[in-house]
């Protein structure tokens, strides 16, 4: 079954006047029709941007390079005006901020309209239509008069649900979701992951992911990408980045949640901040925050290797701990 996005060595470079900032280091990740990925990582680990390159919306500065594969359709150098196609109609997203996303000078019914009659060919009187049946898809009561509404008399939870009506009115194969419950309350969090859920098997719309809350995560994706400055660190099932991590970041990244059936009342952290893109160190990028860290993380890049069932990680420290017990399996010395 072919692949619906297969991205390869996607590379994200941004000019700036300190030097060249690579902002995504080589991402390779695929994904098929009604399958979820969850993009993990810090402030700064490179998921949005790895969303806007695929989106071809990265700023004036950036640069992006590698392959990103739609439908065996390669988009990554498209023109624009092909682009915009693919866009609207095969291709959404969903953006951190719905207030910053929509124009506050237009009320919500001609902003949703618009997407239908440019690109759907629709009367205005259909695209009327559209429109309030996708509100009401989207659980907003009422759908017809917040069409008349401007975004800022809306609450937050109802301008994330106009922005992913917005979305998903011309059904779109793929949707990218870059945080869509940051500051949200928890309650309307819970109601916009339980929509999207319903929403994906209703129109099998395969779905990225993009959040730092792991529980999201844990109740709404298939498989994870766990990301640090930029690279990969770990990838594979929700099950197994759970329940079996294997790389020291998703471990620190797992043991930061809080759980209502620990002991103690200290939250464990990971020690030091990201490093600087500017400057990145030799070697693993992790390794001034890894309490596992070996000479030769210090030195040498660590590859992203397969193992397991459709498993990937990129840690020296499994690689060695994996050659040994092999060894000591065989009775041979490590």
């Amino acid at each position: 079954m072919p692949k619906l996005l297969e991205v390869r060595d996607l590379r994200v470079e941004f000019t700036t006047p300190d030097g060249a900032v690579v902002a995504v280091n080589d991402l390779d990740f695929s994904l098929n029709a009604g399958e979820t990925l969850g993009i993990v990582g810090e402030s700064g680990s490179g998921k949005s941007q790895t969303a806007f390159a695929i989106m071809g919306l990265l700023a004036r500065n950036g640069h992006a390079s590698g392959s990103v594969c739609f439908e065996d359709q390669e988009i990554l150098a498209l023109p624009e005006p092909a682009l915009n196609k693919i866009r609207a109609e095969q291709i959404a997203m969903i953006f951190q901020d719905p207030m910053t996303s929509l124009n506050p000078y237009m009320k919500i019914g001609p902003q949703l309209m618009e997407v239908l009659i440019l690109h759907k060919g629709m009367s205005r009187q259909q695209a009327v239509e559209q429109s309030a049946q996708m509100l009401d898809a989207v659980q907003i009561p009422d759908a017809r008069q917040r069409m008349g509404m401007f975004p800022h008399e809306l609450s937050g939870g109802m301008r994330q649900r106009v922005m992913i009506a917005m979305a998903l009115l011309c059904r779109p194969k793929l949707l990218i979701a870059d945080e869509p419950t940051t500051a949200l309350d928890v309650t309307v969090q819970a109601q916009i992951m339980a929509l999207l859920n319903e929403l994906k098997r209703e129109f099998n719309t395969a779905t990225i992911l993009i959040t730092h809350d792991l529980g999201v995560v844990a109740g709404s994706c298939d498989r994870v990408l766990v990301m640090y400055a930029g690279s990969t660190m770990e990838a594979g099932s929700v099950d197994d980045i759970f329940y079996r991590p294997s790389h020291p970041y998703t471990e620190g990244l797992l043991k930061a949640i809080p759980r209502l059936d620990a002991d103690g009342e200290v939250l464990p952290t990971i020690d030091g901040n990201p490093p600087n893109l500017l400057k990145l160190p030799p070697g693993c990028p992790f390794q001034d925050r890894c309490h596992r860290v070996q000479d030769i993380c210090r030195r040498q890049t660590p590859p992203l290797t397969a193992f397991g069932k459709e498993r990937r990680r990129a840690c020296h420290w499994n690689s060695l701990k994996g050659h040994r017990e092999n060894a000591a399996r065989n009775g041979e010395q490590p």
